[in-house]
C-alpha cells in the first residue's frame, strides 16, 4: 500500500503542475480541440482521484487494503478504541482524503445549483424582453445597440443576440454566430465548463485551475468555431468575428462566473482559419 500511495502522489504532482502546464502552452490543441478538450478532463479527473486515492492508501497501509482498513476503522467510530497500529498520520491522511472528496463535491453542486438559478432567470428575462427571430428557432432577438450573442442551454435552450448585432452583420455573418452558439448548446460545452469552472471555485489557490478553466473555455470556443465554419465557410466566419471582437460574446452562456473572451483568445480563434487580414 505504501508503494500503492508513493506512485499515486507522484501521479497527483505530475497532473498537478507539469503535464497540464505543458499542454497550456502546446500548439497543437488548436489543430485538435476535441481531443484536448478529452485529454484536459482526463487530467483533471485522473488527477482529483490519484490525490485522494495516494492518501486513502497511505492511511489504509497499516490494514493492508483499503477494504480491511474500513473494517478496522468503520467499528472503531462506534466502540472509540482505534486500532494502535493506526498511527495519527495515517488517520490525519484518511481524514483529509474523505475532506477533500467533500469538499470538492459540495463545490460541484454550488456550482450546478447557482448556474441552473441564474439560467432559469436568463429564460425568464429573455421571454419577456426578446422577440423571436423569424425562421430562425429556439433564437430571441434584444432591443440593445451593443452587438452581443450568447446561448442560455437548460432543458429549454436558446440563442440570444441584441438588435445590434443585426445591424452590425450581413446575414451570412450573423448566421455564422449564430451557428457558433448553437454549437455550445448542440455539444454541451457548459456541462464542461461548469465542472472546471467548480475546480476553479474549490481550489482557487491552485494556480493551475484556472489556467485549465481558460484553456478549456477557449477549447470549445474553437470547437464551436468549426461548427460554424462547416456552416458557412472560413472568410464568413473570420469577417464576422473581426467585426464583432472581443464583446460579441461576453462569455459563452448565461451564467455567472464564466471566463469572458479576452483578445489573446479571439486572436488564437482567428489564426486557426489561416485567412491574411
Amino acid at each position: 500500500m505504501i508503494a500503492l500511495a508513493i506512485a499515486l502522489g507522484a501521479l497527483a504532482v505530475a497532473l498537478a503542475w507539469p503535464v497540464p502546464m505543458a499542454l497550456s502552452r502546446a500548439a497543437w490543441p488548436a489543430a485538435s480541440p476535441a481531443l484536448a478538450l478529452v485529454l484536459w478532463q482526463a487530467i483533471a479527473l485522473a488527477g482529483a482521484g490519484s490525490m485522494i486515492g495516494s492518501l486513502l492508501a497511505f492511511g489504509a497501509s497499516p490494514a493492508g487494503s483499503l477494504d480491511a482498513a474500513i473494517g478496522h476503522l468503520v467499528p472503531s467510530l462506534l466502540h472509540g478504541s482505534i486500532p494502535p497500529e493506526y498511527a495519527v498520520v495515517h488517520l490525519a491522511a484518511i481524514t483529509l482524503a474523505i475532506g477533500l472528496a467533500v469538499h470538492l463535491l459540495l463545490n460541484l453542486g454550488q456550482t450546478m445549483v447557482r448556474a441552473e438559478r441564474e439560467r432559469r432567470r436568463q429564460h425568464q428575462l429573455i421571454a419577456l424582453l426578446g422577440d423571436p427571430m423569424p425562421g430562425v428557432p429556439r433564437t430571441r432577438v434584444l432591443a440593445h445597440p451593443e452587438p452581443l450573442a450568447y446561448c442560455v442551454p437548460g432543458i429549454r435552450t436558446a440563442t440570444v443576440i441584441t438588435d445590434g448585432l443585426v445591424d452590425a452583420l450581413r446575414p451570412d455573418e450573423l448566421a455564422a454566430v449564430i451557428a457558433h452558439e448553437r454549437a455550445h448548446l448542440d455539444q454541451f460545452h457548459h456541462l464542461v465548463l461548469l465542472s472546471f469552472r467548480a475546480w476553479h471555485s474549490a481550489l482557487p489557490w491552485f494556480p493551475i485551475a484556472n489556467r485549465a478553466e481558460r484553456a478549456v473555455a477557449l477549447l470549445t470556443e474553437m470547437l464551436a468555431d468549426d461548427a460554424a465554419r462547416r456552416a458557412v465557410g472560413d472568410p464568413t466566419l473570420y469577417s464576422a468575428m473581426v467585426l464583432v471582437g472581443t464583446s460579441g460574446e461576453p462569455g459563452a452562456y448565461a451564467d455567472s462566473g464564466g471566463v469572458s473572451p479576452d483578445r489573446a483568445m479571439l486572436d488564437a480563434r482567428l489564426a486557426r482559419l489561416g485567412i491574411t487580414p
